[in-house]
């Protein structure tokens, strides 16, 4: 029989902004056997993820996992989060998401947009916020199309003058790879996706509810039934799942988690700044040396440690150069959205290393000369 996948690539050649290159073993666990979704196995594994997702997110809460892509727990933090009015904070393509689910479902926002490849100012939330009105302010921490790394703890200390607004982030290229204290920073909800920077296979999405967040829901009617964080949390009290999850994803997920352990978050948090550093020292080499007008797109200060979108001077250079690394068994990311013509992203999130990124970095100079 003939499959419609193509060759695989070697390790270390693999720098989409998600899904991520996996490792050998994490993608092994995944041939244990399949369980049942109620009894003492499952609560087994699921008692073993929790302890590994909490220092992930660096909270005492339960964290709860859905057999969904992250957008799913998104529509989830709308749904049980939002009681009339929400604030989008957008910079990017995809902090624009969270606009786009509430309009899926009914809820009133407003829109407050920066140019893309600037962060947002937390003294701008202030002030809408002090306007009144708004009950819950969503955000994007890493922004993806932009490579923009927005200060989170910043934003939840400004929202948190207003008792009455949760703060909802997705910070799905951002946990495992940049820093997060969901509880120290005081965040309502954050979620993430398992393929970005935990360096997972894609269909598994984790996110931290705030009690603050659950006494919200409790009251909402509209929560839906798949994305109900309520009967998310009765089932995780019992350690299970409110329907069938993907329990091989759960084994693979608890490999990385203890490699992630091993590891510690805080030498994956130096070792993902260190892969950016070098991005941008290249870029500026690059720049000065072989490509006037090129540049890293997202604003110094604000670039995010898992993924860099690199701006081109000419229009229509980023597919080219992305096709280019393809024709050397390089994946990299394209510009996205309206970024596409002029830009291309470097994903140097999930288990990468220096060794790795500068063998992209060469080639990459090459494609580019």
């Amino acid at each position: 029989m003939t499959t419609p996948y193509g060759p695989g690539l070697e390790p270390g050649r693999f720098f989409l902004p998600g899904p991520t290159e996996i490792h050998d073993d994490v993608l092994a666990a995944q041939n244990n056997a399949v369980i049942g979704h109620r009894g003492g196995g499952i609560q087994k594994l699921m008692e073993c993820l929790q302890a590994g997702l909490q220092n992930v997110f660096r909270t005492e809460r339960p964290v709860f996992i859905a057999t969904a892509s992250a957008t799913g727990l998104m529509e989830a933090g709308i749904r049980n989060g939002v009681r009339e009015r929400l604030l989008c904070l957008v910079n990017g393509a995809f902090s624009k998401r969270f606009a786009d689910i509430a309009a899926g479902c009914e809820k009133e926002f407003v829109v407050h947009e920066v140019p893309w490849g600037q962060a947002v100012d937390p003294e701008d939330v202030r002030r809408l916020l002090s306007e009144g009105g708004f009950d819950a302010v969503t955000v994007v921490h890493s922004e993806t199309s932009t490579a923009t790394l927005n200060d989170i703890p910043a934003i939840a200390s400004v929202v948190r003058e207003f008792d009455d607004v949760l703060f909802i982030v997705d910070s799905v290229t951002g946990i495992g790879g940049a820093e997060f204290h969901t509880d120290a920073w005081g965040v309502d909800f954050v979620v993430t996706g398992s393929q970005k920077a935990l360096a997972l296979p894609p269909g598994l999405s984790f996110a931290v509810a705030s009690e603050r967040m659950m006494e919200r829901a409790r009251t909402l009617p509209g929560r839906g039934f798949y994305f109900d964080l309520v009967r998310f949390e009765a089932q995780l009290e019992k350690l299970q799942t409110p329907t069938t999850p993907a329990v091989t994803l759960f084994y693979s997920t608890a490999e990385q988690l203890g490699r992630i352990h091993r590891e510690t978050m805080e030498a994956r948090w130096a070792r993902h700044r260190a892969l950016s550093d070098r991005t941008v020292q290249w870029v500026e080499e690059t720049a000065a040396e072989l490509r006037p007008g090129m540049r890293v797109f997202a604003a110094a200060g604000h670039r995010s440690p898992t993924v860099t979108c690199i701006g081109l001077p000419e229009s229509g250079d980023g597919p080219k150069v992305v096709a280019g690394m393809r024709e050397r068994g390089f994946v990299l990311g394209g510009g996205y959205g309206k970024l596409k013509p002029d830009a291309f992203r470097i994903g140097h999130m999930g288990d990468h290393d220096l060794a790795a990124l500068d063998l992209v970095l060469e080639h990459l100079t090459e494609v580019l000369r």
